[in-house]
């Protein structure tokens, strides 16, 4: 029987969207499935452009369906920005090949800023080129600054005419799509005004002849593109935002596309997941199943209840992405967990299942082989985890010992347009943004023995933050800093995996044991603090306090691998 907690295409049935989304869902899983194993292997192997699933898209009409907001959809009632059914594609999407979620990935860049954009001449050309099955490029880092914006080198030289047109000149870096994409909403500044009233967003065309592509820089299907201008006319339809405003845009772009990498993330976990147990159960080694060795069970456990508290927070998550407006910024916190916390938990996933098949793991007739390297991606797109884990430190004393009222935010998968993600304003004040008290999710699990555990780590947190926090000089030192954003992240992310277990009635067997793994993962990161450097004597003292050991219930423990080693045969893709 198949795990309700995991994706199974062979059952998968989305009732609880409408039903022109269920039935793209369902199309697109059909899609792969009868494309079948071989097919998606040897195109991933060979590098094969995406040519045939953009098509099958652009018949369906899936990315214009999904990816154009209700203000853009000239009535059409089934066209919306959802991020509910946006992240169930991406899973979708990851389970098959990250090959394919990155194409839609940076489509959805490309648009950030044109749906943000009061052009409404670029709006209607962005609806229009979805329409036809058109992909889309976000033309922002650049080869000498990556993604730093304050440096860019793509000029764009006013007219002389005097009618609010450019000439840009100028090369991108690592730009996907950038060899297809029907528009490229691309950043640079002005050449003839200074500092942040000079910058400026503009769409390309990858096809006009003053657009030259330069190669794919990566070894992939993926085209990840250098493209150059040279004297690009830039018509004043073409301006999206000028000044402050295109700096927003770039940043709040990035907003909405990292939330994406956690639910890639969790198909490219739970479709190697069914070939690593499937495998290790059939194995036999010393005359035994691999799966009857003690270390073993261990792994592909703490695998399956990481990958469950993955789709915990990032369900979670949806809800306040949905729910959020400029009265309730708490997205800004949950989004750079989804990204930073929920991708390095898919490495640590994979990592696990490798050490189990070990060999296997390289076959080229296995997914499992693609797996473990575009699992390594996710962490690193759209921010790394250091640039990550420091936006979230942020948050950090406002969430722990500084609560707000809210009203309860529930579950959000009504049919509804999330417009305020194109409307987020200025991207700065995130030292001022609230949360609900974390410890009312934590109080309704009290009986869970680890969960109650972890508690009184996150509660030596707030301590920690209270009495040992790292003064003006230590506040320099990023190293030490990093380490304590690992403490509070995992506080945030056992929170929004109570309130998401609370919502689904999620088995407290399973929710146990994944918390006696948040307890050593808390564990190992306080004794990583106490070996800083700079660590103080009164942090160094806290940090071993703060250690303890899991509760274990062996019997337990065996009900949860029952649920594991179930998985075994439940799902192979088909040939």
């Amino acid at each position: 029987m198949a795990d309700p907690l995991l994706f199974n295409p062979r059952t998968y049935d989305p009732v609880h969207f409408d039903p022109e989304t269920r039935r793209l869902l369902r199309a697109t899983v059909d899609w792969f499935e009868d494309r079948g194993k071989r097919r998606l292997i040897e195109d991933y192997r060979s590098r094969a452009w995406l040519a045939d699933f953009l098509a099958f898209s652009a018949k369906e009409g899936l990315f214009a369906t999904f990816l154009t907001p209700a203000s853009a959809a000239g009535g059409e009632q089934d066209k919306r920005w959802d991020t509910a059914r946006i992240a169930a594609l991406n899973e979708i999407f990851g389970f098959y090949g990250l090959d394919y979620w990155y194409a839609w990935q940076v489509t959805v860049l490309g648009l950030g800023p044109v749906w943000q954009s009061d052009n409404a001449t670029a709006r209607a050309r962005a609806a229009d080129l979805l329409a036809q099955g058109e992909v889309f490029a976000f033309g922002l880092s650049e080869k000498s600054h990556g993604a730093d914006i304050y440096s860019t080198d793509m000029l764009l030289e006013p007219d002389s005419d005097g009618a609010g047109g450019f000439r840009a000149s100028g090369s991108k870096y690592y730009i996907g799509n950038g060899n297809a994409a029907g528009l490229v909403s691309v950043f640079g500044r002005r050449t003839d005004v200074e500092g942040p009233d000079g910058y400026v967003f503009f769409a390309a065309d990858s096809r006009h002849p003053a657009y030259h592509l330069v190669k794919n820089v990566v070894d992939s299907s993926k085209y990840v593109s250098e493209f150059r201008l040279d004297d690009y006319p830039v018509g004043p339809d073409d301006v999206l935002h000028t000044g402050r405003a295109a700096f927003d845009a770039a940043l709040n772009t990035v907003n909405v596309g990292k939330f994406n990498l956690c639910t890639a993330s969790i198909g490219i976990c739970e479709h190697a997941m069914y070939e690593a147990v499937t495998h290790a159960s059939n194995r036999i080694l010393y005359g035994r199943p691999v799966t009857a060795f003690p270390h073993v069970r261990r792994e592909l456990t703490d695998a399956y209840v990481r990958l469950v508290g993955m789709k915990l927070f990032s369900d979670r998550a949806v809800d306040y992405f949905r729910s959020a407006g400029p009265d309730d910024r708490r997205y800004l916190l949950f989004n750079p967990m989804t990204k930073m916390k929920v991708t390095t938990e898919g490495e640590k996933v994979i990592d696990l299942m490798w050490d189990v098949i070990a060999a296997k793991g390289f076959e080229k007739d296995t997914y499992f082989a693609q797996a473990a390297v575009e699992i390594r991606g996710l962490p690193k797109l759209e921010g790394t985890v250091h640039v990550n884990l420091a936006l979230i430190l942020k948050f950090m004393r406002n969430h722990l010992l500084d609560p707000a009222g809210y009203a309860p935010v529930p579950t959000r998968l009504d049919a509804a347009d999330d417009d305020f993600l194109f409307r987020q304003g200025p991207a700065r004040g995130l030292g001022s943004v609230r949360f609900h008290d974390w410890r009312t999710a934590y109080d309704a699990y009290a009986h869970v023995p680890n969960v109650g555990r972890f508690r009184e780590q996150a509660d030596a947190l707030c301590e920690f933050v209270t009495t040992a926090a790292p003064g003006e000089e230590q506040s320099r030192d990023l190293d030490l800093l990093l380490a304590v954003g690992q403490l509070f992240a995992l506080v945030v992310h056992g929170q929004l995996i109570l309130e998401q277990a609370r919502l689904t009635g999620l088995d407290e067997d399973v929710l146990d044991e994944l918390f006696s793994v948040l307890v050593r993962d808390f564990s190992a990161h306080s004794v990583e603090l106490y070996g800083k450097d700079s660590a103080t004597e009164e942090q160094q003292s806290w940090a071993l306090g703060a250690v303890r050991r899991p509760v274990v219930d062996d019997a337990r423990s065996a009900r949860v691998w029952e649920r594991v080693e179930a998985l075994s045969g439940t799902y192979e893709m088909k040939p």
